[in-house]
């Protein structure tokens, strides 16, 4: 379990797993790509200029290099004591003519000591990582050590197949949406997680329960988000799908960045934040949208840099 620090201040850590995407496309080629939402999410924050720490589990083989060469190049830290002699772990993912994907998971997910930031003014996690043990007590460690110290954010990012029962998953995703100030999750994750309840009045639920902003993506028709002031709705642009890998990681880092352009970040921001209008909270939900059409625009979880969204 991480027990040590580092002082950084002006960072986000991003918590979860990093694997190799074993894409199989529907023509029947099929190519190896680094992957996971938290690595996503973490390459999507470091391409918009901003300083990011990732805390994962890497294996000290030939997937685990080609990984770490990706992190490096888009200038995502990696933190000490993310490279085990492991396996590193892979997702099978099969590409529909759509475009969508599905997978199927070879991970084990568990960390070691290493030596967080200290304050960041974000952490972040998501998916199979805040779920899976033996690793997801740990994640949830960390956000109740730094709960009202930092903006926490979550996304579900539900993977079925290795989750299990959704009804047996649920209560850990909805402790860990109290846990958190910013929430994003999809509409498939919504109806997964509760078949009988419409998405929006899920996501407008979750935010009564403790986040200051709760996020709903709907793919082709947008996203819609919540805060105490009201709601905004958000259309996508029209764009050719290559294929929607990736698509709501790139979201959720866009999310964050707006949210750091707006002073928003950080343990001294947590009452601005919980007071955000939905002028400003439009403005950045804008800003997520747009960096989701730049994704499912090109193959692959391919975040946008600054300059592309500027």
């Amino acid at each position: 379990m991480p027990d040590r620090t580092t002082e950084d201040a002006h960072a986000v850590l991003v918590i979860g797993e990093a694997l190799v995407d074993v894409v199989h496309r529907a023509d029947g080629t099929s190519a190896e790509h680094p992957g996971g939402s938290p690595l996503n999410v973490a390459i999507g924050l470091a391409r918009l200029g901003r300083d990011t720490h990732l805390l994962t589990r890497l294996g000290e083989d030939a997937r685990g290099r080609s990984v770490l060469r990706h992190l490096e190049a888009s200038g995502v830290r990696l933190v000490e004591g993310s490279v085990l002699p492991v396996t590193t772990a892979t997702a099978a993912a099969t590409l529909a003519a759509d475009g969508s994907a599905s997978y199927a998971f070879d991970l084990h997910w568990e960390l070691g000591e290493a030596a967080l930031p200290t304050a960041p003014l974000a952490v972040h996690t998501g998916s199979i990582a805040a779920v899976l043990e033996p690793g997801a007590s740990a994640v949830e460690h960390v956000l109740r050590s730094v709960r009202g110290r930092t903006t926490t954010s979550y996304d579900p990012n539900c993977r079925p197949n290795l989750m299990g029962e959704a009804s047996s998953v649920r209560p850990r995703i909805e402790a860990l949406v109290g846990l958190s100030d910013v929430v994003k999750l999809s509409d498939e994750d919504a109806g997964w997680l509760a078949p009988d309840e419409p998405p929006e009045e899920l996501a407008a639920r979750w935010l009564d329960q403790g986040p200051s902003v709760v996020v709903l993506t709907r793919g082709g028709a947008g996203m819609v988000g919540w805060c105490r002031a009201g709601r905004v709705d958000v259309p996508a642009p029209p764009v050719t799908v290559a294929d929607t890998v990736g698509a709501g990681d790139s979201a959720m880092a866009a999310l964050l960045d707006a949210l750091w352009t707006h002073g928003l970040l950080g343990g001294s921001a947590r009452d601005a934040l919980a007071a955000v209008s939905t002028e400003v909270l439009e403005s950045v939900v804008t800003h997520a949208v747009r960096a989701a059409a730049i994704t499912v625009s090109r193959p692959g979880a391919d975040p946008p840099h600054r300059s592309e969204l500027d």
